[in-house]
């Protein structure tokens, strides 16, 4: 014991304090699916990944683009000409016609109704970095911003953990939808004030994770305008924005804020990433669109610390030049969406789970209250033990995302092919009736 006391004392209070969040379900149900992971010939019994929000529908797409296009590689025969110039290049703005090409990105995301400035747009190392450096940017240690609850559990380590920022709690609940409400926003405000923390901004996702919704215009301006009362920051994360698949459409902040000519624009700030839309987080690809220049300015200094390789932007600079490609690729890719959501929920509707009504996102909240023993955060984790040790699905636990009400799940989608899904369906069903697949097999018969 005053071997490891010592030790800690030799390290930062960063490196002991826990902030990174590891030590949760959400986490946990990783690492039992790293132990065991699932394989259709190699371990059939193992544990099918849906706690994991990526987008697989996607990628024979790119990869077919890529195959027409290797000159887009430094790594070929075709693009080795460039590698030189490449290879060398580590200004922190980013390669020009990358930026130009993530924010026509952008536009064409939001059906053109917005435009986007290159300059404005700052590179990191997925979004992730993009929260943390906009939490440097905006907070000190103890500030807080308030969030709408449930909300991304990594969000605790992205905006806390280093820059030892706070997150608070805007209450939402079932029986409105999990809808911020002008009456809990307040609340969370005033019970900060009489805490004595300085609130320095609102931190909202849309489309919404874990919810899988998208928030309306009401509900955006509404935000806006408190912000705008309070002198306070909005931060938008978008980066699920390109993965609406059914009305209603998306609706960005920056389309408010463009239509609104008191907004303060210099507390506006949106997130957004390639990570989800295309479905490619290893490569890292964060973006900060902030409207305010010192933000700019800043934000752009710390991205040198997680900067997107210069190999990665030639690659994607290229690619999102291809105007024809990537309108194709966001329609067929909210189709597939659609399709794989429709399959999913309409399997767990069978066996009488119901799940939140969404329209965006690689993921449902699925309902499992009826399923509980005891209506207690408790209840909650020893039915998600089972599905995770017994049923062996990976599933996010609603308290793991902060929620209030026992027996609400997050359920990824999109990160498996159509014979894993039809899998994992077939367990769910399974467990709800109550039987062994050689049961079912003998009613078939």
């Amino acid at each position: 014991m005053g071997f490891k006391e010592s030790e800690e004392q030799l390290l930062s209070k960063v490196a002991t304090n826990g902030g990174h969040g590891e030590n949760s379900s959400y986490f946990d149900g990783w690492k039992a699916h790293d132990r065991d992971p699932y394989h259709p010939t190699q371990n059939p019994e193992g544990v099918i990944q849906m706690g994991l929000a990526e987008n697989l529908l996607g990628h024979d797409l790119i990869e077919e683009w890529i195959r027409k296009n290797p000159a887009a590689s430094i790594c070929t025969e075709e693009g080795i000409s460039q590698f030189r110039a490449v290879a060398n290049f580590q200004d922190y703005h980013g390669l020009p016609f990358f930026r130009q090409g993530v924010a026509k990105l952008m536009e064409k995301v939001r059906g053109g109704r917005v435009k986007f400035d290159p300059d404005r747009i700052v590179m990191s190392g997925g979004a992730t970095g993009a929260q943390e450096t906009l939490a440097f940017c905006l907070a000190d240690p103890g500030d807080a911003f308030l969030i709408p609850v449930p909300y991304y559990p990594a969000f605790d380590r992205d905006f806390c953990w280093r820059t030892r920022a706070r997150l608070l709690p805007i209450h939402c609940h079932s029986s409105n939808n999990f809808n911020i409400t002008s009456s809990a926003l307040e609340a969370a405000y005033l019970n900060a004030q009489k805490s004595n923390i300085t609130v320095k901004g609102v931190l909202i996702t849309n489309p919404s994770n874990p919810l899988g919704t998208t928030m309306d215009e009401r509900t955006i301006r509404s935000l806006l305008s408190f912000a705008n009362d309070k002198r306070i920051h909005l931060i938008c994360d978008e980066i699920f924005s390109g993965t609406v698949f059914k009305p209603p459409h998306f609706i960005s902040l920056s389309e408010i804020v463009e239509s609104d000519p008191e907004c303060h624009r210099d507390l506006v700030h949106v997130v957004y990433s390639l990570s989800k839309d295309l479905g490619l987080p290893g490569f890292r690809v964060g973006v900060i669109y902030s409207y305010n220049d010192e933000v700019v300015a800043c934000a752009r200094k710390m991205s040198s610390f997680g900067l997107v390789s210069s190999q990665t932007q030639h690659m994607l600079e290229c690619m999102l030049a291809d105007e024809e490609f990537t309108s194709n690729y966001l329609v067929e890719n909210s189709r597939r969406l659609m399709e794989r959501h429709g399959m999913f929920t309409d399997g767990l509707r069978r066996v009488g789970i119901r799940c939140l009504e969404g329209n965006g996102g690689l993921f449902c909240w699925m309902d499992l209250r009826s399923l509980l023993k005891k209506e207690t955060l408790e209840g909650e984790l020893e039915l998600w033990r089972v599905i995770v040790n017994e049923v062996k699905l990976n599933v996010s636990p609603g308290s793991s995302f902060h929620c209030a009400e026992p027996g609400w799940f997050r359920v990824c989608f999109a990160n498996m092919d159509d014979a894993t899904t039809e899998r994992a369906l077939k367990r769910i069903r399974l467990f709800v009736n109550g039987e062994t697949e050689e049961v079912e097999e003998k009613k078939k018969k």
